[in-house]
């Protein structure tokens, strides 16, 4: 039974496969023809194209074809498609376009088959089995603040698409656990807690205001500067007594951190900064037997064509940095834990840095030059968030807003709203809380998802907790009014998918159940682009186009009602995987 329940591919995959076969048979002395299949444009001329036709004409003409131009290419691939259910009709337009028009049957087959089968049979196909996505990295010793906010919603995102795709994703969090501003953090805790070692974690209560302190003092007191110089030594020669209390100040940032992810609902995997130290002079050596590593001013680099700046590897008083730490990470990753694509999250800032240590990599030969075969690495980068005055985004005394005040506002500014519209009467303390949570936690992740993640986006809490346009606000009740609908009607929708049938005889039936169809194929292309907005305007459009279905086609009393409360399940059931891909937690009532 279960081989039936596997994942079948994209509707576009599908397709693909059948024009495969035809161009196979049309044109056997061709090799390697991929199809190109696509949605249409203008859904006037149908629901998909293929257009091969032109590319093949060029590569034919004359070299004795009996055919006389890209039209009767285009009319052979038709007539050499195999039989399929699957398509009603096809015609051809201009120098060859095939326009495919699907069968109205085999859509509605095709998304009945998904609510018995579930969803998951909806997951694409991609070319990768272990990924690493290296997300959100925050430093120990600060505050998570508004910018860490979108590498961590960003690549949690990212993560679910791939884990949905049946991909093994390794979800690393590179946190800034070493380096030399632990000296000055070391000598500071010694001080202020002289005894430090006597058990419970030290009272540090505020870690940011007391890296401030240790700043100040660091900046202030040359005699605690070189004190701070020499703990850097110690911890890095792996002393005993820095090393705990290196450990413990760790474990007071994790344990911040945690409070923050536990919120997003997002999981992560820690292996910092330190745990790649042990493994730098490796890398660096296998990096030099290729002749990449050269003396210049004192320190050790790497030359990158095109670069005016070298990537440095070994600074001028022997110190590792990041580079050095950052193509060790990748030798791990590639090597010990045998991942085919590395997808790193931050902001563009650094993409001259991703791009000069991705670079010496492929000359060591550790990643091919090819930009598209595997294994790869990918720089995800996104843009700054900026407030109302179009800077970047900071509190009223110019400290970078923390995320947990963010996360705090915009859940209570939910509440408020829940409590106007009467629903303190009529829901308990505890559902009031949980949808507030739901629908302020959400409304924060969308707004920062639906956009390009390479511009910069003004974070506003009006416009992001607005029940109107493209909001999470919108898209969450969109889905409790589609709940709602099923409840109402009184019908055991379970036994509706066993028993009853789809027909989408409507065209806005029709046009929703085709948008239900292509969700696997906008996953695909949001995984493959890195692109998570794809998959909100999906969200967005799907959700109008239900409006427009539920305006035109009574539900409830109809004679069409069987099929159609199967469709509101269906639409329901995608905007549901929808919202969890995108880190939202759905709500059922509003």
């Amino acid at each position: 039974m279960e081989t039936d329940k596997e994942s079948i591919g994209s509707l576009k995959q599908q397709l693909a496969k059948l024009f495969e076969e035809s161009l196979r048979a049309a044109f056997p002395d061709i090799s390697d023809v991929q199809p190109l299949v696509a949605i249409c444009n203008d859904p006037k001329n149908g629901d998909y194209q293929c257009n091969n036709a032109m590319s093949l004409w060029n590569k034919i003409k004359g070299k004795g074809t009996q055919f006389k131009g890209p039209q009767p290419v285009g009319k052979s691939i038709v007539e050499n498609l195999p039989a399929s259910d699957m398509i009603e009709n096809c015609s051809i337009a201009g120098p060859g376009f095939i326009n495919i028009v699907l069968a109205r049957q085999w859509i509605a087959k095709s998304v009945q088959k998904m609510l018995i089968d579930g969803i998951e049979t909806w997951a694409p196909k991609l070319p990768v089995k272990r990924t690493v996505v290296d997300f959100s990295s925050p430093n120990i010793a600060k505050e998570m603040h508004v910018g860490h906010l979108r590498s961590t919603i960003i690549g949690d995102t990212l993560a679910r698409m791939l884990e949905f795709s049946n991909v093994e994703v390794l979800r690393r969090n590179h946190v800034g656990d070493w380096g030399t501003q632990f000296g000055m953090l070391i000598e500071f805790l010694f001080e202020k807690f002289p005894n430090w070692e006597a058990g419970s974690t030290p009272a540090i209560g505020d870690l940011e205001a007391f890296y401030k302190a240790s700043k100040q003092r660091f900046d202030s007191d040359p005699d605690f500067k070189e004190r701070a110089q020499k703990a850097v030594v110690s911890l890095q020669g792996g002393d005993e007594k820095y090393r705990k209390a290196w450990a413990q100040i760790c474990e007071i940032s994790r344990k911040e951190f945690q409070k923050v992810y536990e919120r997003l609902g997002v999981h992560l995997e820690e292996k910092g900064e330190s745990f790649y130290n042990p493994y730098i002079p490796k890398a660096l050596e296998l990096l030099n037997e290729k002749g990449l590593i050269e003396e210049s001013e004192g320190a050790r680099v790497i030359f990158i064509e095109g670069k005016k700046i070298p990537l440095i590897v070994v600074k001028r008083d022997g110190g590792f940095n990041y580079a050095s730490t950052d193509l060790t990470a990748l030798w791990y990753r590639l090597n010990e834990e045998k991942a085919d694509w590395m997808i790193y999250v931050t902001d563009v800032g650094q993409r001259e840095h991703f791009e000069m240590f991705f670079s010496a990599a492929k000359h060591a030969g550790w990643l091919p030059s090819n930009e598209n075969d595997y294994p790869k690495a990918s720089h995800v980068g996104f843009g700054l968030v900026l407030g109302e005055d179009g800077k970047r985004f900071r509190t009223r005394s110019t400290e970078v807003v923390k995320l947990v005040d963010l996360l705090d506002e915009a859940k209570s500014r939910c509440k408020l709203a829940l409590e106007e519209r009467g629903k303190a009467k009529e829901w308990t303390a505890e559902e009031l809380d949980q949808t507030a949570e739901a629908v302020g936690y959400g409304a924060v992740k969308y707004a920062d998802l639906k956009n390009n993640r390479l511009t910069n986006y003004t974070f506003n809490f009006d416009q992001m907790l607005s029940d109107k346009g493209n909001t999470a606000v919108y898209l969450l009740y969109a889905h409790a009014r589609i709940c709602s609908i099923i409840r109402k009607s009184g019908r055991d929708i379970e036994e509706l998918k066993k028993s009853g049938a789809m027909d989408l005889a409507h065209q806005d039936e029709r046009m929703l159940g085709l948008h239900l169809l292509q969700f696997p194929e906008i996953v695909e292309e949001a995984c493959t682009n890195l692109l998570p907005n794809l998959l909100c305007e999906y969200l967005y459009k799907l959700s109008e186009d239900f409006t427009k279905f539920y305006t035109n086609c009574q539900v409830v009393g109809s004679d069409e009602e069987t099929s159609r409360l199967l469709l509101c399940e269906a639409t329901a059931l995608v905007m549901r995987k929808c919202f969890h891909l995108l880190g939202i937690t759905p709500v059922y009532k509003i």
